[in-house]
C-alpha cells in the first residue's frame, strides 16, 4: 500500500520544493481572459538537483534502496494511474464545459490554471520529469546490482543522455512558455495524467524492459554514433526551439546572432521562415524523434520491441500534432500561412513528409 502512495507524496514534494525554493518571476507568452500575459515561476533544475540530492541520501543513509523504483514499478505505476484519474478530473470538472463531456475530460476546459503562483502546466512537467529521473536512476541502479562484474556501457549511456534531456529542457523553462502545450492546450486527462503518469513511467520504457538483461556488448564506435544521433536530434529541436523564441520577442533579430529569419509580415502578424523553419515546417519534431532513437539504439538490445516504444510514440503524437498546428497556423495567419506553405513545402522530414 506504501508504494502505492509514493507518487502521490513524490508529487507534493516536488510540488512543495517548486513553491518554497527560490525562483525567477517571468512573463509568458499566452495571455489571460482580460489580455494581461500570465506570470510563471521557474526553478525546475534547483527542484529537479534538490530532489535526486534527497533521494541518494536517502539511498545512502539505507531509508530506500537504491533499486527500489525499479523492484516495485508496477505499484508504483499503478498508484499513478490511480492519482492521476483523480486530479485530472479534479481539475477539469469543476470547470465550465467546453466541449462535451469526455472531450472536456481528456482535452481539458481550463487552458492555464495558476493557484497560489504554482502554474499547473509547469507544475506538472517539473513533477513528471523529476520522478523519470528517479526512475532512471533506479533502474540503472538495479542493472548495476544484477549484473556486477559485466554492466551494459549503453545502460550508462542511456541514462547519461536522458538525464541531459531533463536538464537541459528544465534549463530553458522560459523558452517552452512559446511552445504548443502552453499555448494551445488545456489540462486535461490528456496533460495531466500524462504528466504524472506517462511521462515519468513510459518515457523510459526501455531501461524498463531491459534492465534485467545482460550487457550486449555494444562495440563503443556504435555507441558514439548512436549518442551522435541523439545530440543531431537534440540541436534540431531545441535550435529550432530557441530561434522561435527569439523571434516571438524581436521578429527582426537574428538567432544566435546568425540565423536570418526572414519574415513574411502582414497586418502586424509574423511568420518565421529562415534557419531551421527553412527545413521543414516542423524541424524541432525530427529532433524530437531523432533524440528518441538515440536513446533506443544506444540500450543495444536492437531487436528487443522495448526499447522502440518510445520512438514510436514520438511518431504517433508529433504527426496528428503537426496536421492540428498547420491548421491552427492556417486560421491564424491565412494568406501568410500558405505563403510559407509554398516557401517551405516538407511538414517534418525534409525532402520526405
Amino acid at each position: 500500500m506504501l508504494w502505492l502512495l509514493a507518487p502521490l507524496g513524490l508529487t507534493l514534494l516536488i510540488t512543495a520544493l517548486h513553491r518554497v525554493l527560490p525562483a525567477r518571476d517571468v512573463e509568458g507568452y499566452v495571455t489571460d481572459g482580460r489580455g494581461v500575459k500570465l506570470r510563471y515561476r521557474l526553478n525546475g533544475l534547483l527542484v529537479f538537483f534538490v530532489s535526486v540530492a534527497l533521494w541518494a541520501l536517502a539511498c545512502h543513509g539505507g531509508l530506500l534502496p537504491w533499486d527500489a523504483f525499479f523492484v516495485h514499478r508496477w505499484e508504483l505505476a499503478t498508484g499513478a494511474c490511480v492519482f492521476g484519474l483523480v486530479a485530472s478530473a479534479a481539475l477539469v470538472l469543476p470547470a465550465t464545459p467546453v466541449r462535451g463531456l469526455l472531450a472536456d475530460l481528456f482535452l481539458g476546459r481550463l487552458a492555464n490554471p495558476q493557484w497560489q503562483g504554482i502554474d499547473a502546466k509547469m507544475a506538472l512537467y517539473l513533477v513528471g520529469a523529476t520522478i523519470l529521473e528517479l526512475n532512471l536512476l533506479s533502474f540503472a541502479a538495479f542493472h548495476r546490482a544484477a549484473h556486477p562484474d559485466d554492466p551494459s556501457p549503453g545502460v550508462v549511456l542511456y541514462v547519461a543522455l536522458f538525464t541531459f534531456f531533463l536538464c537541459e529542457y528544465l534549463f530553458f523553462e522560459e523558452v517552452h512558455l512559446y511552445t504548443y502545450d502552453f499555448m494551445a492546450e488545456r489540462v486535461g486527462f490528456k496533460l495531466g495524467w500524462g504528466c504524472l503518469v506517462f511521462y515519468p513511467y513510459f518515457y523510459g520504457v526501455g531501461l524498463w524492459t531491459t534492465a534485467e538483461l545482460p550487457n550486449p556488448r555494444t562495440p563503443t564506435p556504435l555507441l558514439a554514433l548512436f549518442a551522435a544521433v541523439f545530440f543531431a536530434g537534440w540541436v534540431l529541436s531545441r535550435g529550432a526551439n530557441l530561434q522561435k523564441f527569439t523571434f516571438k520577442r524581436d521578429p527582426a533579430a537574428k538567432a544566435f546572432g546568425l540565423l536570418d529569419p526572414r519574415p513574411l509580415s502582414a497586418n502586424g502578424r509574423h511568420v518565421l521562415t529562415g534557419g531551421f523553419w527553412g527545413l521543414s515546417r516542423h524541424i524541432n519534431y525530427l529532433g524530437e524523434v531523432l533524440m528518441a532513437c538515440g536513446l533506443a539504439l544506444s540500450l543495444g538490445h536492437f531487436t528487443q520491441p522495448g526499447p522502440w516504444l518510445y520512438p514510436l510514440y514520438y511518431v504517433a503524437l508529433l504527426v496528428p500534432r503537426q496536421l492540428d498546428d498547420d491548421r491552427r497556423c492556417a486560421e491564424k495567419y491565412g494568406p501568410l500561412w500558405a505563403e510559407y506553405q509554398r516557401r517551405v513545402p516538407w511538414r517534418i522530414v525534409p525532402f520526405v513528409y
